[in-house]
C-alpha cells in the first residue's frame, strides 16, 4: 500500500505510471516478438500463437495463416509459440503433435527447420531489438536534430581533480585517451565511465594543444535506477550562447547516429556487468518491472512523448542483450543449443534439454525475485 501511495502522490495519479509503463514495454516486446515473427513466416514455419502478455487471453483474432494473435491478462512479456512447439518457450518439441501432423505440415513446424533456420528465428528477436533502438535514435536526430554544445570548461571547481589537472576556464577539450570530443555530453561519457583511471585530454588553450593527465574522482548519484557510480573532474559547461549549436543529419548520417547511440547502450551494460562480477559495481542498479514503471512515469511527466520513445530505445536495448545471455530459456540459451547440436551432429538428448531448460527456469525466476525485491527496497527508500 506505501508503494501504491507513493506513485498515486507522486504525480496524481496511478495511471500516469501505468500507462508509459505499458507503452514502453509493450512496443518493445511487440517488436522483439515480431523478428521472430517474420522470420520463422520467410522460412516457411507455420506460427500459432502471437501473444502480448501472459495469462488468459483478453482479446485476439485469428488471421488468414491460421495464427492467433492475443492480448493476455500479465502484461509482462510476450511469446510466439510455433508449429511443433512444446510450450511458449519453444522449451523442447511436442512429438504427440508432430505424430498427427501430415508430411506436409510437419514440413512446415520449428523442429523440421535445418540449424541455421532456427538460429536465425531466434536470434531475430534480439536482433528486433537492436534495430528499434537504431530506427528510434536515427529518427530521432533526422527529424529534430541534436542540441550540441561545444566541450568548452566555463569553471574548473576549487579542490577537483580537473584543478590539479591543471585545467582553466576557457578550455576547449578535443580528446580523450586519442578518441575525439565533439560535445560537451560525449565528453561526459567518456570520463563517467572511467574513475579513478587516469586519462590523457588533449585541450585547446589559445590556439595550442595541451595534453594533461587527468583521473575522475569517483561519486555516487541517485537516480529513479538507484546508485550510479560515475567519475567527475569537476568542471561546468559553458554557459555561452555561441558554444550552442543544433547539429542535422541526412539519413545516412542519422542511421550512423543510430548505430553509434545503441553501441553506446551496449557498451555501458557491459561495462557495468563487468565492473559488477569485479566487485566495483553494485547491484543496486539492477531493475524489474516496479523501477521500470516508476521511470517510465517520470519520463512521460518530464520529457512526453519524445521521452518515453528514446525510453523505450533504451530498454530495447537492454532486453536484447539479456535474451542473448546463454541461459537455457532465453534465445541464448536456444542458440546455445543449436551450437551443440551443429558441433555434435545431432541435438542433445531431449532429457539433456529437459534439465537445462529447468535450470534456465530456475535461474530467470531468481533473477525476477531479485530484482523485485531490489525494486521494493528502492521504493521503500523513497518513503
Amino acid at each position: 500500500m506505501e508503494f501504491v501511495t507513493t506513485l498515486w502522490n507522486g504525480s496524481g495519479s496511478l495511471l500516469s505510471y501505468i500507462v508509459p509503463f505499458l507503452f514502453v514495454l509493450t512496443l518493445v516486446v511487440f517488436v522483439h516478438e515480431l523478428g521472430h515473427f517474420l522470420v520463422a513466416r520467410w522460412c516457411g514455419v507455420d506460427v500459432k500463437v502471437f501473444s502480448i502478455g501472459f495469462g488468459r487471453e483478453l482479446f485476439g483474432f485469428n488471421d488468414r495463416r491460421g495464427t492467433r494473435w492475443r492480448f493476455a491478462l500479465i502484461p509482462l512479456g510476450g511469446y510466439v509459440k510455433f508449429s511443433g512447439d512444446a510450450d511458449a518457450a519453444s522449451a523442447g518439441t511436442d512429438s504427440a503433435e508432430l505424430r498427427t501432423m501430415t508430411p506436409e505440415e510437419r514440413a512446415r513446424s520449428f523442429p523440421a527447420q535445418s540449424i541455421g533456420e532456427r538460429a536465425a528465428i531466434v536470434a531475430a528477436g534480439p536482433v528486433a531489438n537492436f534495430l528499434l533502438a537504431i530506427l528510434i535514435f536515427g529518427a530521432t536526430v533526422y527529424a529534430f536534430g541534436k542540441p550540441v554544445l561545444a566541450p568548452r570548461v566555463d569553471q574548473v571547481v576549487a579542490g577537483s581533480a580537473a584543478e590539479r589537472a591543471g585545467l582553466r576556464s576557457g578550455d576547449l577539450v578535443v580528446s580523450i585517451d586519442g578518441r575525439s570530443v565533439t560535445s560537451f555530453a560525449e565528453m561526459q561519457r567518456l570520463i563517467s565511465a572511467r574513475p579513478n583511471e587516469t586519462l590523457s585530454i588533449v585541450i585547446d588553450r589559445a590556439g595550442g594543444l595541451v595534453t594533461l593527465p587527468v583521473t575522475p574522482a569517483l561519486v555516487e548519484q541517485n537516480t529513479p535506477l538507484g546508485k550510479q557510480r560515475l567519475g567527475v573532474v569537476g568542471i561546468q559547461a559553458s554557459r555561452q550562447q555561441s558554444d550552442w549549436k543544433t547539429q542535422h543529419y541526412g539519413l545516412l548520417e542519422s542511421a550512423q547516429v543510430g548505430v553509434s547511440e545503441t553501441w553506446y547502450v551496449v557498451e555501458r551494460t557491459y561495462d557495468y556487468l563487468a565492473k559488477l562480477v569485479s566487485g566495483r559495481e553494485s547491484v543496486d542498479q539492477l531493475s524489474g518491472p516496479i523501477r521500470i514503471a516508476q521511470v517510465s512515469g517520470v519520463v512521460a511527466h518530464n520529457s512526453g512523448l519524445m521521452g518515453l520513445i528514446n525510453l523505450a530505445a533504451i530498454l530495447s536495448v537492454s532486453i536484447g542483450l539479456m535474451n542473448l545471455f546463454p541461459v537455457p530459456m532465453l534465445d541464448g540459451g536456444h542458440l546455445v543449443f543449436y551450437a551443440i547440436e551443429a558441433v555434435r551432429g545431432r541435438p542433445l538428448s531431449d532429457r539433456a534439454q529437459e534439465i537445462g531448460f529447468r535450470l534456465g527456469l530456475g535461474l530467470v525466476l531468481m533473477l525476477m525475485l531479485f530484482v523485485t525485491w531490489n525494486d521494493l527496497l528502492h521504493v521503500r527508500s523513497l518513503l
